[in-house]
């Protein structure tokens, strides 16, 4: 086990949760600007971390029948926001299920880097997933990750 199936706490342990953590901190968000383990002192301020499923799926890519299996909690998650959130997605499956959980088409919400959605009460910002492999590759760079939480920033300070 590694990452959060390790540490208890998502994005802990792993590469994806070093720019995260990074983010996170700059942006108010966070204590800390690094994660080690759920009992190491870091607080979340104004944000939560949830994931698309609640289990550990092969490879760490859930499929649909996980993603459909836990796509309740993720909606009862996302009804106890208060208006105006921002919720951030880390990926294209992030971004899909949050649609799924809101009852809503996915036609009319496509994904793409730092695109906007208003869904209801609250706001979907997507970004590419912080993996090693997006950040490795460029997909993602730390330039484009800042970007995405400067402008979540803003859109909660307004």
């Amino acid at each position: 086990m590694h990452g959060a199936n390790r540490t208890g706490r998502p994005f802990t342990g792993d590469h994806a949760g070093i720019l995260l953590f990074q983010m996170l901190h700059k942006y108010g968000f966070s204590s800390r600007d690094h994660s080690e383990a759920a009992d190491d002192g870091l607080v979340l301020e104004g944000c939560r971390i949830t994931n698309a499923v609640k289990c550990l799926p092969p490879d760490n890519k859930p499929v649909g029948v996980e993603i459909n299996t836990c796509n309740a909690y993720l909606e009862n998650e996302l009804s106890l926001l208060p208006q105006g959130a921002v919720v951030m997605a880390l990926g294209g499956i992030a971004h899909r299920a949050i649609i799924k959980a809101r009852g809503l088409r996915q036609a009319d919400f496509k994904f793409g880097h730092a695109a906007l959605h208003d869904i209801g009460p609250i706001r979907l910002l997507d970004s590419y997933h912080c993996s090693r492999y997006n950040t490795n590759t460029g997909r993602l760079t730390e330039a484009m990750f800042d970007e995405i939480f400067a402008a979540a920033r803003d859109l909660l300070d307004k």
